[in-house]
């Protein structure tokens, strides 16, 4: 059966405009359901501030040179370089005017050499809370005496293949053994509580006017994030075999209320879950976390790091402190005691956390990328919210 020209031409027309819209349709980071790990992203919705009881400025009670001061036992925390200065002062500046400038918690800066002059004459300009100067001891930071040389280098050269990031760096390694498992005995802070974990050249948008430290022992917090994401799956093969191992002896270890299925639920990354071999490598993002030190002291943690320390995986993977605090916090944790601060609005490049509010500037809301359209596939949130939810 023929067809009239015109008719033609339309229906030729019409292909067109459909396959428009299906093209549109997967790249577009507001409908491709295959990108997008939210219908709607929460931080849409008008944000509040926590639960009270929210401790907040009375007077001098915060003030630097307050005697009796409100503080908590607690610290602002970075390890960081001197030749980080410049990325290091934007994330003081941020997080000074944002929220420190009211409260002046003290900052520990940690360096793995000593601190140059210029380095603290600049950081000490940029805030009237105290500031404390450490050096990594020796012992925390050489790579142990049990690790075979030969094969790290081979497994640095298998991972290399795979794409997996800075695996032949070293330090890198030496970094993420240090944040997972020795940080928190550091001289300087064995008898500090609270921290909150600050890197170089990270944003804060949002004015938080009360005392964050207080709000976590207030209400019995453990731990604090902002962003959670899938992980490489490539850098992390062995870890949940490694623990699956060390759960098979400790068994007790196991908090009745854990996030288990957030650990092994693929959501929308069941490749992730395969190649990590049963871990779906959801994990909090800790260049920001807000955490409780007695948590890492307390003997759980310390069998399960020192586990994982003897496997090795620091070195022959890439094993990193966040996903290693992760599943810490989601097996050994009453998962209640983790808190979404969804009203601090924070970017590490390329991730947001971007609250609905008026006290935020320079963020979008609901935003969670600046990225490739791709990025959004990592949003681990929507596991969280379905298992936990959103306190």
């Amino acid at each position: 059966m023929a067809f009239s020209k015109p008719f033609r031409f339309g229906a030729g027309i019409l292909t067109i405009a459909l396959c428009l819209f299906v093209i549109h349709s997967f790249t577009s980071t507001s409908s491709d359901s295959t990108i997008l790990n939210f219908e709607k992203d929460p931080n849409l919705e008008l944000t509040g501030e926590p639960p009270e009881p929210l401790r907040r400025i009375k007077g001098d009670n915060y003030a630097p040179d307050n005697p009796k001061s409100d503080r908590v036992n607690a610290t602002i925390l970075s390890l960081v370089r001197n030749e980080e200065l410049v990325q290091l002062l934007q994330s003081m500046r941020d997080l000074e005017r944002t929220w420190n400038s009211k409260f002046n918690y003290p900052w520990t800066f940690i360096n793995d050499v000593p601190f140059t002059e210029e380095f603290k004459k600049k950081t000490r300009a940029a805030t009237k809370a105290e500031i404390r100067y450490e050096v990594v001891p020796e012992e925390h930071w050489g790579v142990p005496s049990w690790i075979n040389r030969d094969l790290y280098a081979e497994s640095i050269e298998v991972l290399k293949e795979q794409e997996v990031q800075y695996m032949g760096k070293t330090s890198y390694h030496q970094m993420c053994r240090w944040n997972s498992g020795l940080f928190y005995k550091h001289p300087a802070l064995v008898n500090t509580r609270y921290y909150w974990r600050v890197e170089p050249n990270v944003h804060f948008f949002c004015d938080i006017d009360y005392d964050v430290f207080a709000y976590m022992q207030d209400h019995n917090k453990t731990y604090g994030f902002t962003i959670n994401l899938y992980d490489s799956p490539q850098s992390v093969a062995g870890l949940w075999p490694a623990t699956e191992e060390f759960i098979a002896s400790h068994k007790d270890y196991l908090h009745p209320n854990n996030a288990m299925k957030w650990l092994t639920d693929p959501g929308k990354r069941a490749e992730n879950k395969q190649l990590a071999n049963g871990y779906s490598t959801c994990h909090f993002w800790s260049n920001f976390e807000i955490g409780d030190m007695d948590f890492w002291r307390g003997r759980v943690y310390e069998d399960y790091f020192n586990h994982l320390d003897r496997a090795g995986g620091f070195f022959y993977e890439r094993w990193g402190d966040a996903p290693v605090h992760s599943i810490a916090l989601g097996l050994f944790e009453d998962k209640k005691k983790i808190h979404w601060f969804r009203d601090i609005g924070y970017q590490h490049i390329p991730f947001f956390n971007c609250p609905n509010s008026p006290k935020c500037k320079g963020c979008e809301a609901g935003k969670f990328t600046d990225g490739e359209n791709w990025l959004h596939r990592e949003d681990c949130r929507p596991n969280w919210f379905k298992f936990v939810g959103m306190g």
